[in-house]
């Protein structure tokens, strides 16, 4: 996709007199170390957003049950539109009427390593290996560490796929590591956000940051 495209399913879905989200004009410039961000979003149906930055924008899946930290969980993520880097620092409420409306927090924030190589164990750019459909990377955030792996399983035509669904689908697995756990995903809706420690019902109740 074109850099000034990138953004475009983005805008279209979105009327920035109205909501508060970060209009993001054009794709952002590459950071010393690449972003990622962990937002909780209750919207029509209850959700992690997982996003790591690439190819200036936040590249982004849908996690319902959220990252995990045990290894044994396989979380299914559901690719969304590209987002603004801008979007890794939005907190708040989009409003009724809205494309996702309802209360979004920052539960987790921090800066990735990517560990992708080929079979030779050269390295492969991340935007590559997503492209490619599996990407292996190292977070370092407030409350997720270590490694991970982001897998397609499911491409957006998969002539194997009954009843003419086409909507792709991924797994978010954790690296078994010296980071991994058995505490798995936190009560979403108990969970604090790593930016202002509000929890998603005092961010609707209009707690700002």
């Amino acid at each position: 996709m074109a850099a000034h495209d990138a953004l475009d399913r983005y805008h279209r879905r979105r009327d920035f007199t109205r909501t508060a989200e970060p209009r993001g004009a054009e794709p952002g410039a590459p950071g010393d170390r690449p972003r990622f961000v962990v937002q909780i979003h209750d919207a029509r149906s209850l959700h992690f957003d997982f996003r790591l930055e690439a190819d200036g924008v936040l590249k982004s899946w849908a996690v319902p049950k959220g990252p995990s930290t045990d290894p044994h969980d396989k979380r299914l993520a559901t690719p969304t539109e590209d987002h603004p880097l801008e979007y890794r620092t939005f907190e708040g409420v989009i409003p009724e009427g809205e494309y996702g409306a309802g209360a979004v927090i920052v539960w987790d924030e921090g800066t990735f390593r990517n560990l992708t190589t080929d079979r030779d164990g050269r390295p492969v750019p991340f935007a590559e290996a997503l492209d490619r459909g599996h990407a292996s990377f190292r977070l370092d955030g407030h409350k997720l560490h270590g490694g991970y792996a982001l897998t397609r399983i499911r491409t957006d035509r998969d002539p194997a796929r009954r009843g003419g669904g086409n909507r792709e689908a991924w797994l978010l697995v954790k690296r078994a590591d010296a980071r991994a756990s058995t505490q798995g995903t936190p009560d979403p809706y108990r969970a604090r956000s790593a930016r202002s420690g509000h929890t998603l019902r005092q961010v609707a109740a209009g707690a700002t940051p």
